[in-house]
């Protein structure tokens, strides 16, 4: 090979490197990881929420709150139309007293030898069963009232008023705004000084403001691509301005180190 298509081959090969070199730069400074010596990208999040879905199938009733309303736990979420279950459970507990009172009459027949031990069992059989019957359309219809399990905020209604559902359907997302999550991701050397309950700030980009916060959790597992691990913080105090999905940068003093 000629000396000039050596150099071209050399030449080709840095610039290969050069930009593997700026693409792993640009990996490194994703959000979440290290932007300068204890300061990292965060994200808000709710420290728990959930979505609702159908358990029967049915008409939507009721939906009292619209996406962004604020409930409290226990308020009625979502009520369905349950004419025919609640019919179906009158129905079973109909038959269920029935097979009580035939049970009181093969007992006493019993007593009087008129009829064999064995009717007197088909007869208290009948009773568990019909009982069995009772409960589980009790176990129904209480599905028919669907009530918040935490307090927090409607995310998403992904069902309208008077809409069939069958079960499995989703019905709205929830989240819980009583206390919002930190959520980053620091380099692992940090675990040498990082601890629970240690205190950080929090300058949040959407309001321009910054907040006093603490850590909470600790990541169980290092990444050992990026050496990074998952950090969970908790801002101090309640402020009602702070909302779901807005970030920012944790910033950890010399003195919190």
């Amino acid at each position: 090979m000629k000396i000039p298509h050596l150099l071209l081959s050399f030449r080709r090969a840095n610039r290969l490197v050069s930009f593997l070199a700026c693409t792993l730069a640009g990996i490194v400074s994703l959000p979440g990881v290290s932007t300068g010596e204890g300061m990292v990208r965060i994200q808000l999040a709710p420290a728990q929420q959930t979505t609702l879905s159908s358990e029967i199938a049915a008409n939507v009733l009721k939906l009292p709150f619209k996406e962004g309303d604020s409930f409290r736990q226990g308020e009625l979420l979502v009520e369905f139309d349950c004419s025919l279950l609640q019919a179906q459970l009158q129905k079973a507990q109909a038959t269920a007293e029935a097979a009580r009172e035939t049970l009181k009459v093969s007992e006493r027949l019993a007593e009087l030898n008129s009829i064999s031990s064995l009717e007197v069992d088909q007869a208290r059989a009948k009773v568990k069963e019909t009982d069995a019957e009772v409960s589980a359309m009790q176990v129904t219809v209480s599905k028919c009232t669907m009530k918040a399990p935490f307090s927090g905020r409607v995310a998403k209604l992904q069902v309208d008023r008077f809409q069939y559902v069958s079960p499995g359907k989703p019905l709205m997302d929830l989240l819980d705004t009583s206390r919002l999550e930190v959520r980053m991701i620091v380099p692992s050397r940090w675990l040498s000084w990082l601890r629970t309950k240690g205190r950080f700030t929090v300058h949040i980009e959407e309001l321009g403001k910054s907040y006093e916060a603490r850590v909470v959790r600790i990541g169980a597992r290092i990444d050992p691509l990026s050496q990074t691990v998952p950090v969970m913080g908790e801002i101090v105090g309640h402020h009602d301005e702070l909302v779901t999905g807005m970030s920012g940068t944790a910033s950890f003093a010399k003195g919190q180190r």
